[in-house]
């Protein structure tokens, strides 16, 4: 499954099985699950880098409809998905992770 040609459902969401995630884990790179999120820290050079990457990433999540819990930092943003009227992981939050993963994947 390719998750970059996929849309955010704005349908009530499914949740996951452990199987599903299992399997959808693979296809994102440092990504890890903690307490019922897809969580993963992205590091920059610097301030205006970091600040750059959350400015493209929220026009993704605004686009997708589907917003991340973000902590930004000096150089490193980091970033949790749980798709919350669902109560835990949807195949939404992965839609989200590979495109904002994606961002980063030509640079």
């Amino acid at each position: 499954m390719n998750l970059l040609t996929l849309s955010c459902n704005t349908q009530p969401p499914l949740l996951l099985s452990a199987s599903s995630i299992e399997q959808l884990m693979d296809s994102l790179v440092g990504w890890k699950i903690k307490d019922i999120k897809l969580t993963k820290s992205f590091s920059f050079d610097n301030f205006q880098d970091a600040i750059a990457f959350v400015n493209a990433l929220a026009w993704i999540a605004h686009r997708e409809r589907h917003h991340p819990d973000l902590s930004l930092h000096y150089n490193r943003v980091v970033i949790s998905l749980s798709t919350h009227k669902a109560g835990g992981l949807t195949l939404n939050d992965f839609i989200c992770a590979a495109k904002i993963e994606s961002l980063l994947a030509h640079s």
